[in-house]
């Protein structure tokens, strides 16, 4: 489980940060594309909009792997698994205007879908500095404590 001030130093780092790279895994390997980052609070779960009928949607099918990454003051990689969802009431909620001019039709669109990644875990380099500091925001998948990995740090979450 992500502690709450673990969880506070992820949401800092990726805040400002308008749009993430999506990578996913096609037939022909990594695949990334920028993607707008949705303006909720973070609690573990990235959302993204895109349609049924493109290349990401059909990928995240095949395989839930994806890698998400933010480059802003500072450079976060955050690896986890995809899910399709199209719960009405959730598009509805995460819908701006915005999303109407890029992509052209509304939130009850029924090509329109989320893209939910449950992070796993987090890797991220603090910028503007010579020694990059590393600290473990969470625990292991296994529950062991981590320990320091030196220029950069990595985050593992909790299944």
């Amino acid at each position: 489980m992500l502690k709450q001030e673990e969880m506070e130093t992820l949401r800092e780092l990726i805040k400002d940060v308008d749009t993430a790279m999506l990578t996913t895994v096609s037939e022909e390997g990594l695949v990334s594309r920028p993607m707008k980052t949705q303006e909720v609070e973070f609690d573990g779960d990235l959302w993204f909009f895109t349609k049924k009928e493109t290349d990401k949607y059909e990928e995240i099918l095949h395989d839930k792997d994806v890698n998400v990454a933010y480059a802003g003051k500072s450079y976060v990689s955050v690896r986890g698994r995809a899910e399709i969802v199209e719960d009405i009431g959730k598009k509805k909620e995460l819908w701006s205007k915005m999303y109407e001019k890029i992509m052209q039709t509304s939130y009850d669109d029924p090509s329109v879908v989320l893209i939910k990644v449950k992070a796993e875990a987090a890797e991220y380099w603090e910028s503007g500095s010579f020694t990059k500091k590393a600290v473990f925001m969470l625990k292991r998948i296994t529950g062991q404590d981590a320990e320091e990995a030196g220029v950069n740090e990595t985050v593992q979450m909790e299944k």
